[in-house]
């Protein structure tokens, strides 16, 4: 039995449970749904893990996002001044800034282009017998789309990944020494890239931010940087382990993969399925107690922190019919992959329409793909944040 408000749980955070984490996060929703907990960072707050605690917790306005505003500014962090650390007023500023670069139109206008992309990543395979799904398509994808929505050589994108697994895994095994470096190549090269952009202004979203801040609007400096940090690691981040964790729920079941290819039309529902079966983001971003919270009976002080478990939610029995079950029959349902509130995901329109073309292609191409290794013996990426493989060998018969 989980005890209420227990502080140390030995199921979580081990490398059985990053495997799979659903046999306790289940356990968890039965008898401890709410609990304080020592994090992988040494932090201790509380984990919420049914789907209508998350949803509330998402939508209450007294869990703060700004850290910035509890706790004073963090000249090591150049991730907090962007919408997503931003409460009211500032988030609707820095978020409308930034948002009709992503509004569904705008998406769905670049469905030919990302589909010429997808095509081309496969037509030049470096084997036409097999691949590593994650390094030579679901990385490549995204990474190439965010790239070119803020101006940034395509030729540039090892360098992001490096930087973007590094801080994406900062709390796990990424040396301190190595993550401060990783940061300040990071910055680096946007201050660099700013520079030049000041004076060879295009029509990308960084020189729209750019003029943006010189023509008087809100941004600072440490704004513009974070924000177009938060843009390229989210830009493409969510995309990845959409793509992989989703083909992987389709290899892991057959008749489910079957059925997409003769019905390809399921791909939206498919989708979405695979953004609540097996979520790309499996932990919130922190939010912190702006005062004192009685939530549900448990005692929440003043700057405290608060995850919400999302995949846990996206699995609770109370929310979802066969919460377990993968079918992509299921109607769209109200999953928390993409959060809720005034803090949903910005490049959702984005993601999803990444996921169903990278998808669908990749069926039509290839409906015989296969696993070239057992699938207990696929490493998952460690961290807190997002929920996704290593690498993914797939062989095509």
């Amino acid at each position: 039995m989980l005890r209420t408000n227990e502080t140390s749980q030995p199921e979580l955070f081990t490398k059985e449970f990053t495997q799979n984490p659903y046999p306790v996060y289940e356990k968890l929703r039965e008898n401890n749904p709410i609990f304080k907990i020592m994090f992988p960072n040494g932090e201790f707050g509380w984990m919420i893990t049914r789907y209508e605690d998350a949803v509330e917790v998402l939508k209450d306005n007294r869990f703060s996002k700004d850290m910035v505003k509890l706790f004073g500014p963090d000249q090591q962090n150049i991730f907090v001044h962007n919408m997503l650390f931003a409460d009211p007023p500032d988030h609707r500023r820095l978020r409308g800034l930034v948002q009709k670069a992503f509004t569904p139109r705008t998406i769905e206008g670049m469905r030919s282009h990302i589909q010429q992309i997808a095509d081309d990543l496969l037509d030049n395979l470096d084997s036409p017998d097999k691949m590593n799904l994650i390094d030579e398509f679901a990385f490549p994808l995204p990474i190439i789309v965010i790239s070119e929505i803020l101006g940034v050589p395509v030729e540039d994108q090892d360098k992001f990944r490096l930087w973007s697994n590094s801080i994406i895994d900062a709390t796990s095994d990424v040396p301190v020494e190595v993550f401060e470096q990783h940061i300040q190549e990071f910055t680096d090269y946007l201050n660099a890239w700013f520079a030049k952009t000041r004076v060879e202004t295009g029509d990308d979203l960084i020189s729209q931010l750019v003029m943006a801040e010189e023509a008087g609007e809100q941004l600072t400096e440490e704004e513009l940087i974070s924000v177009v940090a938060l843009l390229i690691i989210a830009g493409h981040e969510t995309t990845v382990n959409l793509i992989g964790n989703g083909v992987l729920a389709l290899l892991e079941h057959p008749e489910q993969r079957d059925l997409l290819i003769s019905k390809p039309e399921l791909i939206h529902n498919a989708v979405e399925e695979m953004l609540r079966y097996n979520g790309p983001v499996e932990f919130s971003t922190s939010r912190w107690a702006s005062e004192d919270i009685d939530f549900h009976g448990h005692q929440i002080a003043k700057g405290e922190l608060v995850i919400v478990a999302l995949d846990s939610a996206d699995r609770d029995e109370q929310k979802f019919k066969d919460a377990d079950v993968f079918d992509i029959t299921r109607e769209k349902s109200p999953h928390l992959a993409f959060g809720k509130g005034i803090h949903l995901c910005l490049g959702a329109p984005l993601a999803r329409l990444e996921g169903e073309i990278a998808i669908s292609t990749l069926l039509r191409r290839f409906p015989d793909m296969q696993l070239q290794e057992d699938v207990h013996e696929l490493e998952w990426r460690p961290g807190m944040i997002v929920r996704g493989l290593k690498e993914i060998p797939v062989k095509f018969k």
